[in-house]
């Protein structure tokens, strides 16, 4: 079974960013990884976790060498290493490939100090990783083609007929495959099911959440599916991709307002346990989460009474569904995907 969904994953690992390697914290000649430096694989924004692993480094003087790539790359990438992998710690974008890796034993389990700093839904039962920061689901649309009376009420009517050509999609994106996940772990099999086969028919495919959006600013399409930051992103530069589209939050534990978390952890076959423990719990901690509220990153903070960039719609008003993070099978959606043909 492992085989199985190890090979569902080459695939869309395919369909992402080679990785590639960043040293934070030592100089410019690089050299091996030694006892004071860990290696992380990272699958979140680079530019976004340089600025934490940076600050890491200077308040313990643990340096950290990334190596960067995609979800579903990187995850893959733990499975095939195995115990002979030199990664001491691993974060994702989103949580399904992390759950992955962990349903094949090859997390430690998080520190209670760690756990303490984010609400409990924010970790999985068996407690071998733990969220630091979540993105929100969004229905983007121009208002130019799209008035406020035609909107979905959820986003499974999306897949409805009414749709046909109407809205633009993702789906080789581990964004994407992530909501696909919380559908399913949501509706069942056969809902997600007949779900994915109307979208197969009505959608209009793109390469990126940011691909979608510059579409249906451009009018390209009436309206798309994305993660909430790319539209605020933009806002606070040019608004040259953004500035014709508009979001709706389905709220209402509808499972288009699914959060997606990005997750933490520390590999089991690390060397370096207590430096790895030291990172996942500085990520969600008071500093860490304060950089990230601070960044461009406009992604939500998730640490115990840490405040979100004001420009964001506040994290309590999303009406987000109740999902365990566990429950979150990544492969089992990205079969029902490719049975309906979206890769």
């Amino acid at each position: 079974m492992a085989g199985g969904l190890v090979a569902a994953m080459l695939v869309l690992a395919a369909c992402g960013t080679s990785s590639s390697s960043a040293d934070v914290g030592k100089g410019s000649g690089g050299g091996p990884t030694g006892a004071g430096t860990l290696t992380l694989y990272n699958a979140q924004h680079e530019d976004l976790m340089k600025l934490l692993v940076a600050d890491f480094t200077r308040a313990t003087g643990i340096r950290v060498n990334m190596r960067n790539g995609e979800d579903l790359e990187l995850g893959n990438q733990l499975v095939q290493e195995g115990s002979a992998s030199p990664a001491d710690a691993f974060v994702t974008e989103n949580s399904p490939a992390m759950t992955f890796v962990d349903s094949l034993g090859l997390l430690s389990r998080v520190g209670d100090a760690a756990l303490a700093q984010v609400p409990v839904q924010f970790a999985p039962a068996d407690r071998t990783w733990v969220g630091f920061a979540a993105r929100a689901t969004v229905f983007a649309y121009n208002p130019a083609q799209l008035s406020v009376a035609d909107l979905p009420t959820s986003i499974m009517d999306l897949g409805l007929p009414r749709w046909k050509g109407r809205v633009g999609i993702s789906p080789a994106g581990a964004d994407f495959q992530a909501i696909v996940s919380a559908v399913l772990a949501l509706l069942g099999e056969v809902a997600t099911t007949a779900w994915l086969k109307g979208l197969k028919e009505n959608a209009k495919i793109y390469s990126g959440n940011g691909a979608v959006m510059k579409a249906v600013n451009a009018g390209e399409i009436q309206s798309g599916v994305l993660f909430h930051y790319y539209w605020y992103k933009d806002q606070a530069g040019s608004g040259a991709s953004s500035d014709n589209v508009r979001l709706l939050y389905f709220g209402h534990k509808d499972p288009g307002a699914f959060l997606s978390v990005s997750a933490a952890a520390v590999v089991r076959s690390s060397r370096h346990q207590s430096e790895a423990q030291q990172l996942v719990r500085y990520l969600n901690g008071a500093a860490g989460q304060k950089i990230l509220a601070e960044s461009t990153a406009l992604e939500y903070p998730i640490g115990n009474g840490a405040p979100a960039n004001p420009v964001l719609k506040p994290l309590n008003e999303l009406g987000a569904p109740a999902l365990p993070v566990g429950s979150l099978n990544g492969p089992k959606a990205v079969e029902l995907m490719r049975l309906a043909g979206l890769l």
